[in-house]
């Protein structure tokens, strides 16, 4: 089998949860109280280390032996999916997580992160099933009504049912104001005729759900035009009769893509209404008794945000088992000698420098990426769950500033780490027999899920920056400035921060330099946006990875290099360091480069590009 879940131990889930973030609070909400503390991570951890390897593992082959297909309308997904499906969301890992009824037995949202983070890295391309179903069903518990709540959310909890979200068309990618799928108005006030046509639905069809609930976005006949008309729609694909019974919804699957990767994931076209009788339940008000005006947006970006913080962390979990492959493989593979050393015999790769180099890269990056999605998904426990407004006020500005990073750095940095990782295998990287190739080519969809980077990027600059008129990004950069001062002159990490201060006044400067180009020539805003998202990951990252370094280096002083977590420790205070040489270093060439404001991209009439 070429596939192969490498990573073999949770320890950095410990330390984050255990050692480095604050967790008490979230494990004494009432709701966690009875039943968890941050001395569980291991017990509720391990067991999924070990389902992975044993369970999920041997079905991520099949998205490459038995890929999913369409063939008379119906689609036929890897044999093992549904039997999956089924189990982990009978056993509790899957969409009953998101309950929000207060005596749920859930998990904090930062451990749950870390149970999906384990899964998907083992099969990547079997997920989506899950986390669409657990964001469809997490809309309706917002938005619907006890009716919709008691019709849906029982089956979409056990897993009887799954869900998804429909909002591109094909003339309407990113441009979601430019959908064209319409919903006219029946006798029943909740209930409308819904029109039209859907593209690129990851779960948009399967084989092991008795239904499908597809959360589906159109504008209400005489709503107002563009993003501010459109409205929200439960359109199961069999319609639910009041007595439970199912029938037909005249909503149809009419052919699925053909991809670079993601093999068992169905990507469905969709056709709603093409005999005038699908049917979908509207989700908060009628635009037509609020001046034109739907809710469909506000309420899907409940679940976007969501979708878009695992969108990162998927991308994540593929550079982390990219790169357990490529260490285990550099461990058992023996070629070459050493530069500095040629008569002492063949070694191991892991010896060579250049390897070593690409091995420390990958878990740099992995550290760093994880320590700032962890910090944010503890604020998904403050936001959700903490009695004080004001802890929740500031965990939401961290979540709206944190959102674009997250799903952005890891997918778009993912491409090229897992490169790397190829690169570390030699012609063997490029072979399908081993596990790499299909890791990078199941990644890559995730700078484009959820909205490409580059809207991800100008959401940053052109939004979030600019939060309550800027005070809360402000506020976000000057906690940076203060974990600096009051550290910058911790011994043994002096260069460290060093970098991380003159990091730190370059990206103020880049800042100024944007915000002008905001005033005299907006093109350049999204010419560089993207290059300041990622300038902006790398130096919340180096920030975050940072913080970490201060506290394992007192850590290894503390128990001696003859304790068995004295290597873990002095690891992340090396993964710190290689951080803050190797790569926020970039904060302050791209800062350079923005400054400099070249404008050669922009001045060129299109008809270069022919040449």
């Amino acid at each position: 089998m070429a596939s192969n879940f490498a990573v073999n131990n949770i320890r950095d889930f410990e330390f984050i949860m255990q050692e480095w973030l604050p967790t008490e609070g979230v494990f004494n909400y009432p709701q966690f109280a009875d039943y968890y503390s941050k001395d569980d991570i291991k017990s509720v951890l391990e067991p999924v280390l070990k389902m992975c390897k044993a369970v999920i593992e041997p079905t991520n082959d099949e998205n490459e032996t038995h890929p999913a297909t369409f063939a008379d309308g119906k689609v036929t997904t890897p044999p093992s999916f549904g039997p999956l499906f089924h189990k982990l969301q009978e056993e509790g890992w899957g969409t009953s997580n998101i309950d929000n009824s207060p005596d749920a037995m859930v998990l904090p949202e930062m451990l749950n992160a870390a149970v999906w983070e384990l899964i998907c890295a083992a099969n990547p391309t079997f997920m989506p099933y899950v986390l669409l179903t657990s964001g469809a069903a997490g809309l309706i518990q917002s938005f619907g009504d006890d009716k919709l709540k008691a019709m849906f959310l029982p089956k979409m909890m056990n897993g009887t049912w799954s869900g998804t979200m429909c909002l591109t068309e094909p003339g309407a990618g990113s441009d979601v104001g430019d959908i064209l799928s319409k919903a006219y108005p029946t006798d029943n006030p909740r209930i409308f005729k819904i029109k039209g046509n859907k593209i690129f639905i990851t779960g948009g069809n399967n084989d092991f759900t008795e239904n499908i609930i597809h959360l589906y976005l159109a504008r209400v006949e005489g709503a107002k035009p563009g993003t501010g008309g459109i409205s929200l729609f439960v359109v199961p694909k069999l319609w639910v009769n009041e007595d439970g019974s199912l029938e037909d919804n005249d909503f149809i699957n009419t052919g699925i893509e053909h991809k670079m990767g993601q093999h068992g994931s169905v990507t469905a076209a969709l056709s709603a209404g093409e005999n005038d009788n699908c049917r979908g339940w509207l989700l908060g008000i009628d635009p037509r008794e609020n001046d034109g005006k739907g809710q469909g947006m506000a309420q899907m970006f409940q679940m976007m945000n969501m979708a878009r913080m695992e969108t990162g962390h998927m991308a994540l979990s593929c550079i982390v088992n990219a790169f357990a492959n490529a260490r285990d493989n550099a461990k058992e593979r023996v070629q070459g000698r050493l530069l500095t050393n040629p008569k002492a015999g063949r070694v191991a790769i892991i010896n060579h420098e250049d390897i070593k180099r690409t091995l420390m890269m990958g878990k740099a990056h992995i550290e760093a990426m994880r320590a700032m999605m962890y910090r944010v998904y503890l604020a998904f426990d403050q936001r959700h769950r903490d009695p004080d407004p004001a802890v929740r006020q500031a965990a939401n500005d961290l979540i709206e500033i944190t959102t674009p990073l997250c799903k952005a750095y890891p997918s778009d940095e993912g491409w090229w780490l897992i490169g790397e990782a190829i690169q570390s295998y030699g012609g063997y990287g490029y072979c399908e027999e081993y596990p790499i190739s299909q890791i990078a080519r199941d990644m890559k969809i995730y700078s484009i899920w959820e909205g490409t980077n580059y809207i991800q990027s100008m959401d940053l600059v052109g939004r979030k920056m600019s939060m309550k008129g800027g005070t809360v990004f402000a506020a976000w950069v000057q906690e940076m400035v203060d974990f600096y001062e009051t550290n910058k002159d911790y011994e043994g990490l002096n260069k460290e921060f060093a970098n991380l201060g003159k990091a730190l006044d370059a990206y103020k400067e880049m800042l100024k330099a944007l915000n002008g180009y905001a005033k005299t020539n907006m093109s350049m805003v999204p010419l560089y946006s993207h290059r300041v998202l990622t300038a902006t990951s790398q130096l919340y990252c180096g920030r975050q990875i940072l913080d970490q370094a201060v506290l394992a280096d007192k850590k290894a002083k503390e128990v001696g290099p003859e304790h068995f977590d004295y290597k873990f420790y002095t690891g992340k205070v090396a993964a710190a360091r290689y951080y803050l040489r190797n790569v926020v270093p970039n904060v302050w060439a791209t800062a350079e480069i923005v400054i400099d404001g070249d404008t050669s991209a922009l001045d060129v009439p299109v008809e270069v590009f022919e040449y």
